[in-house]
């Protein structure tokens, strides 16, 4: 359901959170708990989940005054009387209300579709979708966590796990010895080796790239981007591409970003907040942190002098957009080069942008999301100068990945964008014109948390799943009548 923000479910941020505690420790959040709100002013009403009691249901298909942000913030603060609906704008502040809106859009989301399945098996017939009929084949089986794959030019392709290894597949084969040379990593929580991703010309130079979580000291750590050469079984020539001094690196395991994506010549990447605390995740606003940015750099790291703040004194230039918080998915438009981020909220805002030069997407300032316990992030959800997004969830989808497809195995689904959650376990496929969703379909659903999506060089669709409580897998989509296609 598209609304606003949801609860992310991932295990990192969920046990960041518990860890975090008491409300207090968020000093900005100047606010009661949503929750509390609603069980001590409205339940008794409206029912303990929104099913109705003395007076009507919450549920968006029971709402009288209409089910957007600004008709629920309407029937809050101003009421209506003559129905016998109170006004509760002297009972909370503007920051609670908005979080109160999220709290009312997450509990009648999950009521119409519960959250935390298993995963369920692999089907092995065929399966619908809007365009095609389509089968599911499994490529690999017994992955930890396979977080990115990247093709190479001779079919075979890379996966990364997130527990520091890198694999190589040729032929439906995992290959059983991991490459080598791939830099230390810090495994906990969310923290891991994450993306991979071959150069454009990596025929002739061999070249990939990986981001990944650098461990510092005492429980720090930061999100690094590296470029290698890929020599048989072995990393070489390692390079630095994106890195902290270790003694900036933040405490902590959860919210590092790293995607990439390659457009103009140039590697785009995201770079996390790194933190729950609020003067850690503010600092997505300070163009002197790299945190919470999109980021745009020349092959070997250096800064193309047409990126918007170079020169500004004290600002990050490699820093090519800025304002976001968690951001998973990175994919250009092979139309246009426009370039598209998806990115989790915390408990609410997930959502789907449109990223322009310089332009600023406004995280902590404008939020459609509340902190994990309930409490208020921001009054607003949209401010002068800030990106509104193209879609926003709520309950949180988890949005990981995104991939337009460019095969010629679905031509239909040509330039489409294709989405992957990890708490719904759904592949989502939007029509993208004119930079707006024209179309979504959910295609398919709870066979695992969709961690990456790529074409491959055959025109099927691969895809990693994370499964809950077994090894993961990467499997292809390919349609019904093409099953020999290999």
């Amino acid at each position: 359901m598209i609304f606003g923000g949801g609860q992310r479910v991932g295990r990192g941020l969920l046990l960041a959170a518990a860890l975090l505690g008491a409300r207090g420790a968020r000093a900005a959040a100047t606010g009661r708990d949503a929750g509390a709100i609603y069980a001590e002013l409205c339940a008794n009403c409206h029912g303990k989940g929104l099913e109705g009691a003395k007076g009507p249901g919450l549920r968006p298909e029971q709402l009288k005054h209409g089910r957007d942000d600004a008709a629920l913030e309407r029937a809050i603060r101003g009421g209506y009387p003559q129905n016998g609906m109170p006004a509760f704008a002297n009972a909370m502040s503007e920051a609670e209300t908005r979080a109160l809106i999220d709290y009312l859009h997450e509990v009648s989301g999950r009521a119409a579709d519960p959250q935390l399945k298993q995963s369920e098996p692999l089907p092995a017939g065929v399966l619908p979708s809007e365009e095609y009929p389509f089968r599911l084949e499994s490529v690999v089986e017994g992955l930890d966590v396979p977080w990115s794959i990247a093709f190479l030019p001779d079919g075979s392709f890379l996966v990364t796990e997130r527990v520091g290894r890198l694999r190589r597949v040729e032929h439906g084969r995992l290959d059983p010895q991991p490459i080598e040379g791939v830099p230390p990593v810090v495994v906990k929580d969310e923290a891991g080796l994450m993306s991979v991703m071959a150069h454009p010309d990596f025929a002739n130079n061999h070249w990939i790239y990986l981001t990944f979580s650098d461990p510092g000291d005492n429980g720090t750590a930061m999100t690094k981007v590296v470029r290698a050469r890929l020599d048989g079984h072995r990393l070489t020539d390692q390079l630095v591409i994106f890195a902290l001094p270790r003694e900036k690196y933040p405490p902590g395991y959860v919210l590092f970003g790293s995607r990439m994506v390659f457009e103009d010549g140039c590697l785009f990447f995201s770079v996390g907040v790194r933190g729950l605390e609020t003067e850690v995740t503010q600092q997505a606003q300070d163009l002197d942190r790299p945190n919470g940015k999109i980021h745009r750099v020349q092959p070997d790291g250096a800064i193309p002098p047409d990126n918007p703040f170079v020169g500004r004194p004290g600002a990050w230039p490699s820093i090519w957009a800025y304002g976001v918080r968690n951001p998973q998915g990175l994919a250009a438009d092979p139309r246009n080069g426009d370039l598209w981020e998806t990115e989790h909220g915390p408990r609410g805002g997930d959502e789907l942008n449109l990223i322009r030069r310089g332009r600023n997407y406004g995280w902590p300032v404008i939020t459609h999301g509340m902190n994990y316990d309930g409490t208020p992030i921001s009054d607003k959800t949209e401010a002068p100068g800030m990106e509104q997004p193209v879609l926003h969830w709520t309950p949180s989808v988890a949005a990981s990945e995104i991939e337009f497809y460019r095969g010629e195995l679905f031509p239909k689904w040509r330039n489409n964008l294709f989405m992957g959650s990890l708490a719904q376990q759904t592949l989502y496929r939007f029509v993208i014109e004119g930079g707006r969703v024209t179309h979504q379909e959910e295609v398919f659903k709870d066979l695992g948390r969709i961690r990456d999506i790529k074409t491959a060089p055959d025109g099927s669709l691969y895809i990693a799943l994370e499964l809950i409580g077994r090894p993961g897998r990467v499997v292809r989509m390919i349609p019904a009548e093409n099953s020999a296609v290999k």
